[in-house]
C-alpha cells in the first residue's frame, strides 16, 4: 500500500516541470490564485505561492507547469448553486469546523465520511442558537456557509472542507481565508472557498436563500434582494470542479487514470 501511494506521488511530481525548462504549456495549476490573508492571520508575510511552499516544504507552485495541459480550458467553471445559506462571523477555525476528537474518522472510508458530516461545524459556541447540522441528520439544509474574516485558521486539518463537503456544503464565502484551509479546500476539491471584498456576513442571516453564479462570480440573496459580485475563483475552479487535485491530473493525464 506504502509504495503504491508513494508511486502515485511520484508520477504527479514527474509530471511537472520548472519553467526555466523548454517546455512552455500552462495550466490552471501555473497560476492558481490564493487568498486574501487576514492581518489578524498568524502568517503576517505578503501571501505569495513561493511564501507558502516555503513554510510547507514544497515546491513552489508558481514554478509547477503540467506537460500535458496545454490543451486543457482555465475557464472558471459555470456552476449555480441555489440554497439557504448560514452565517458566521470573524475567525472561524479548524476545531469549530471540526473537533480534534472526531479526527479519528478516515474519510475515504464511505460510513465515516458520512459521520464527518453531521459534525461539521459541531464546534460553533453556544453564541450560535441554530445548529448547522440537526441532531441524528448527516447532512446540514445549509448548501452555502457565509462567513467573515480569517475563516478556517487554526490546524493544517484537512478534515475541515472534507467534513463541510460530506455536509452537503458547495461553497464557502468569505471575507478572507486562512492560507491552509484556502490550499486544502482546492486540494480535496470538496468546498468552492469563494472571496468577497463586501462582509457578507453582516449583509445576509442564516437562513436567507441565496444562488451563486460562478460563471457571473455573484452572489445573489433572494431574501433581500440584493446582489453582491465575488472575486473569480480564478485557475482553482477547474482543479475543484475535477474532485481535487489528484482528480483533476488523472483528468487532465498527468497520472494515469484508475482502471
Amino acid at each position: 500500500m506504502a509504495a503504491s501511494a508513494s508511486t502515485t506521488s511520484a508520477a504527479v511530481h514527474s509530471a511537472f516541470k520548472h519553467p526555466n525548462s523548454s517546455t512552455s504549456s500552462l495550466s490552471p495549476l501555473s497560476s492558481l490564485r490564493f487568498p486574501t490573508i487576514s492581518r489578524n492571520n498568524i502568517f503576517s508575510k505578503p501571501l505569495t505561492s513561493q511564501s507558502i511552499s516555503t513554510h510547507f516544504n514544497q515546491k513552489p507552485l508558481s514554478n509547477i507547469i503540467p506537460l500535458q495541459c496545454a490543451a486543457t480550458s482555465s475557464a472558471a467553471p459555470s456552476a449555480t448553486f441555489h440554497g439557504l445559506c448560514y452565517v458566521v462571523g470573524d475567525n472561524i477555525d479548524t476545531d469549530q469546523i471540526i473537533p480534534a476528537e472526531y479526527l479519528t474518522l478516515v474519510p475515504s472510508n464511505p460510513e465515516e465520511y458520512k459521520k464527518l458530516g453531521s459534525y461539521a461545524l459541531i464546534g460553533l459556541p453556544e453564541s450560535y442558537p441554530t445548529r448547522f447540522v440537526e441532531p441524528d441528520e448527516f447532512q446540514s439544509k445549509y448548501s452555502i456557509v457565509i462567513g467573515g474574516d480569517n475563516f478556517g485558521c487554526g490546524s493544517s486539518r484537512e478534515h475541515a472542507p472534507v467534513a463541510l463537503g460530506a455536509a452537503g456544503v458547495a461553497a464557502v464565502v468569505a471575507e478572507s481565508y486562512a492560507r491552509i484551509f484556502f490550499r486544502n479546500s482546492v486540494a480535496t476539491g470538496e468546498v468552492y472557498p469563494l472571496e468577497t471584498e463586501v462582509r457578507l456576513c453582516d449583509e445576509c442571516k442564516t437562513g436567507d436563500v441565496v444562488t451563486i453564479e460562478l460563471g457571473e462570480s455573484k452572489l445573489i440573496n433572494h431574501t433581500s434582494g440584493k446582489e453582491y459580485k465575488l472575486k473569480p475563483i480564478g485557475d482553482a475552479g477547474p482543479v475543484i470542479e475535477a474532485g481535487g487535485i489528484f482528480a483533476y491530473a488523472r483528468k487532465t493525464g498527468m497520472i494515469p487514470s484508475r482502471a
